[in-house]
């Protein structure tokens, strides 16, 4: 059972919805038999939809634990069917099958991650990660069949099959699977990787410990008001050490993501500022405490990996990574890294020495302007060139006028009519549901639900994402199941005298999750397998969310989802345009950084340098900075070393590579209303209708017409190709 891990942990589909921290110490065992269970699935209405009002812990628990016996004793009927007769038809005996026994256990699944994420209350986080692993375990059984994957192997061998692109990718699919899971190795192969998961599991547990007493350990008090003269009411109240007097302090400073970058924005002290930033890239270096040193780990991780890719017959790790990735080569990720750097460093230099000229007319006596410096004085800049204040644009985004824009602008691109239903089940008074219906239909082809608010006492809330898409149910023709989601978020309840506004940052994260929704609820496939996100290369799977982004760079976008709380006034032009510049605004010292880290990623999983050595040659190619001496920020890199984003780190970068590509089809036909639908038409038929049913390269192909190219991202965050000028 530990090989089913090798493909899940490193290269299964990433559904992108949260990521959960599991807490250690205990060990959930779901029971094997739950309450008996009637006939009609307890957790459905007659309508089809959940029964949310009426789930419990107890009939989750229940249901999983009967779906997925069902589960691994249909995966072993179907081997016992092919090792007894084999099979003349592999879809009607072998897919179909296992869609039919797979679809309750994935309805059971998605709803225990909605009311996880929605209601902890009702579904608490030792419950769910108990659901999570039963069902992970359960699924993973018909990629680990040795008999089911021979029986794929044979059906690609063939020459002359009918099969549609659809089906030859559900085949892949499960051969790439197979072959992830070790299973074309001898047993005495399987024990070595047995031996090497468990020792990457050690390992990243390691590091991930080190690395949280250290982030746990720092802290910084501040006792002097003028230190915090400019800090916002939000910040104060985080850090006092009595947020019930925030203005009176002392106040104190940690790592935590919400305190770490505010502060280093405000804080006009550059001392403390230092202080700050040298902890943060200082953990895991062992400089202060030798027994928090996760430079070992990280080496051990590498190595484990490295050996793990060898025997499933790769030459190294970031080569099997490649093997789920719209970029399929390493050496293509690094055209594309390079590429975008031509343009990024240049434009890195200039703006560093503008920034430095800012601050010079400001004050600043530093010799030259360090990495501590430049969140402060970019919001200075910020504050300055373009009178941007993030506190200004709130009161201009009700929740609601939102809401309803951006119903309205995907109505118009996809043809669809969205329609909010009343007198649905939910797990809260506050949840929403909505159906989706084509023009020319009668019944709704898809539905979802919208949770806005923030719930201390009842939502789980992680300080990286204020928002989760949830795909609770994929579409399939074979069960006949129609696609459902939930979007969960923490955004500012209504008061008694306001309505619930969203901040900028908030409106683009509604955007980002409704567009990934878009994917999950659009999606035609026939089968379930290849629906929405599922089977979506990582580094394409966010690029529908990225693309409905981009439309808040339209100012007809943004003067239908604004209206001030006191005037009902649209956004202002000048605001509009100080938007525009923030976006671009130093564009390209973060292009750089974010370039930096997905080299630095791929470089660590694709050579035998020591970690340092790698940073060293890297650094100086990517970043106008000079090194620091205590800069050890791979020792706390957890997103390649803790998280599931080794060797896939560039996908971030990748995905709003082709986003911006797309979207700027859109942008080639503004002001033609006609063109714009038909571009929209074409983007539904491509990335939203054939989800992972085909390769992402040949969806672009089929939308654009050509291969993407990275000049639109460049131009969207204001920097100029000089490769492509010169040309």
């Amino acid at each position: 059972m530990a090989l089913s891990l090798i493909g899940k942990h490193i290269l299964s589909r990433r559904q992108v919805l949260f990521n959960s921290v599991r807490n250690n110490g205990y060990i959930i065992l779901v029971p094997e038999f739950g309450e008996d269970l009637p006939e009609k699935n307890p957790l459905l209405q007659n309508d089809g939809l959940p029964e949310f009002n009426n789930i419990t812990i107890e009939n989750c628990m229940a249901a999983i634990a009967k779906q997925t016996l069902d589960l691994e004793a249909g995966v072993k009927e179907i081997e016992n069917s092919l090792q007894g007769k084999g099979t003349n038809d592999i879809f009607k005996d072998v897919f179909e099958s296992l869609e039919e026994m797979g679809t309750p256990l994935d309805l059971t699944w998605g709803l225990s991650k909605t009311l996880y994420l929605g209601n902890s209350s009702l579904m608490p986080t030792k419950s769910y990660l108990a659901i999570h692993d039963r069902a992970k375990r359960a699924r993973a059984a018909k990629f680990n069949n040795l008999t089911i994957y021979k029986t794929v192997r044979n059906e690609l061998n063939k020459e002359n099959t009918n099969h549609t692109d659809e089906q030859r990718r559900i085949l892949k699919k499960f051969a790439l699977e197979g072959k992830l899971n070790g299973l074309e190795v001898d047993e005495s192969t399987k024990v070595h990787l047995k031996q090497i998961l468990n020792k990457l599991t050690t390992e990243r547990t390691q590091f991930k410990q080190k690395l949280d007493i250290s982030t746990r350990q720092f802290s910084h008090v501040i006792k002097d008001s003028r230190v915090t003269r400019d800090f916002p009411p939000d910040l104060l109240k985080s850090i006092a050490t009595n947020p019930a007097t925030p203005l009176q302090g002392p106040w104190k400073i940690t790592l935590d993501v919400n305190v770490y970058m505010p502060v280093m924005e405000y804080c006009h002290d550059r001392e403390i500022r230092w202080n700050v930033w040298q902890a943060l890239v200082n953990r895991g270096s062992g400089y202060a405490d030798r027994d928090l040193a996760t430079g070992i780990h990280l080496e051990e991780i590498r190595y484990a990996r490295q050996d793990l890719a060898n025997l499933l017959g790769f030459q190294t790790y970031a080569d099997m990574s490649m093997e789920t990735k719209m970029a399929e080569s390493v050496d293509n990720v690094n055209k594309m890294l390079n590429t975008l750097l031509e343009t990024a460093k240049p434009a890195q230099d200039t703006e560093l020495q503008q920034l430095y000229e800012f601050a010079l007319e400001r004050g600043f006596k530093g010799g030259k302007i360090e990495l501590w410096d430049v969140p402060y004085w970019k919001k200075k800049q910020q504050r300055s060139l373009f009178n941007y204040k993030e506190e200004d644009f709130k009161d201009y985004f009700p929740l609601s006028k939102v809401l309803n824009g951006l119903f309205d602008l995907c109505e118009k691109l996809f043809n669809i009519v969205i329609k909010q239903r009343n007198n649905i089940s939910t797990w809260h008074k506050d949840v929403k549901f909505y159906d989706i219906f084509e023009h020319h239909t009668s019944a709704p082809v898809a539905g979802f639900y919208i949770d806005p608010y923030a719930r201390s006492d009842e939502k789980i809330k992680i300080q990286q994402s204020n928002g989760w898409m949830v795909g609770i149910q994929n579409h399939s023709r074979i069960t006949e199941t129609r696609p459902l989601a939930a979007l969960i978020f923490n955004f500012d309840a209504p008061s008694k005298d306001k309505r619930s506004h969203l901040t900028f940052k908030e409106v683009k994260t509604l955007f980002h999750k409704f567009g990934l929704a878009l994917q999950q609820l659009l999606t035609r496939t026939n089968y379930s397998e290849v629906a929405g996100s599922s089977n979506i290369e990582w580094d394409a799977v966010e690029v529908s969310g990225h693309v409905l982004c981009h439309w808040l760079h339209n100012k007809d976008v943004i003067d239908n989802i604004s209206a001030h709380c006191d005037s009902e006034d649209k956004l202002p032009p000048q605001m509009f345009d100080s938007l525009l510049e923030v976006h671009k605004h130093l564009a390209g010292i973060d292009l750089s950084r974010e370039l930096y880290l997905a080299a630095l990623d791929l470089e660590l999983h694709h050579c035998k340098d020591y970690w340092l050595d790698v940073v060293k040659k890297l650094w100086p190619q990517f970043r106008s900075f000079p090194l620091d001496k205590l800069d050890s920020h791979p020792c706390s890199f957890t997103q390649i070393f803790t998280d599931e984003w080794a060797a896939a780190y560039y996908s971030h970068i990748w995905s709003r590579m082709i986003a911006a590509d797309v979207y700027s089809a859109f942008h080639e036909v503004q002001g033609d209303e006609r063109k714009i639908k038909d571009v929209g038409k074409r983007f539904r038929d491509t990335f939203l209708a054939l989800g992972g049913s085909c390769h992402p390269s040949r969806v672009f192909r089929k939308f654009r017409g050509r291969d993407p190219s990275p000049n639109a991202l460049l131009k969207s965050l204001g920097l100029k190709n000089i490769k492509a000028e010169k040309q």
